[in-house]
């Protein structure tokens, strides 16, 4: 979607979208809204104790109803959660609601970079690299359907990345005031 007023950062787990949103929406002067730290403010539980109470339909299905909520504003960048694009309705929604742009990373490097993360619940499996195959093979053509740009961060710090990604909208997206949706 283009022009659009919201920037939306979708991708795996590990991809940067909270590390590389942060430092894009300073630049770009946006609002920045990270959907799943936002969750946890709301209800006061962390992601990993949402799903141990509600499971993961559970948790999907507060993050859908958030999910619609942030994207009814306009002049944010939003990271996403790496599993909102599953829901189809959350799908149309992205597109619909900003420019949409996948962070694309590798399943090795996401396991470089999430070596050390006990904290996702999604991740607790007794093989981690089989794990996030099955997600990948899952949620990638999701995640390329839905982008507008897609960024390739394999290799690249979060700055790195950001400065990257802010040449690559500098051609590509054109910011629409708020309140001038057609």
């Amino acid at each position: 979607m283009n022009p659009a007023s919201n920037l939306i950062l979708i991708g795996p787990m590990g991809a940067g979208k909270t590390s590389v949103g942060r430092r894009v929406a300073r630049a770009t002067g946006l609002d920045f809204v990270d959907v799943d730290q936002l969750l946890e403010q709301r209800t006061g539980a962390s992601v990993n104790l949402i799903f141990e109470l509600e499971g993961e339909a559970g948790f999907r299905r507060r993050e859908s109803e958030l999910l619609a909520e942030i994207c009814a504003d306009d002049d944010q960048l939003i990271a996403t959660g790496g599993g909102a694009v599953l829901d189809a309705d959350n799908r149309s929604l992205l597109k619909r609601s900003g420019f949409v742009i996948f962070l694309d990373l590798s399943v090795d490097q996401q396991l470089m970079r999430l070596s050390r993360d006990r904290t996702r619940p999604l991740l607790q499996a007794p093989d981690r690299r089989k794990r996030l195959l099955a997600m990948a093979e899952q949620r990638r053509p999701l995640y390329l359907e839905v982008a507008d740009l897609v960024l390739d961060s394999n290799g690249l710090s979060a700055p790195r990345a950001s400065q990257r990604l802010l040449a690559l909208l500098d051609g590509r997206w054109q910011r629409e005031e708020a309140g001038h949706a057609a």
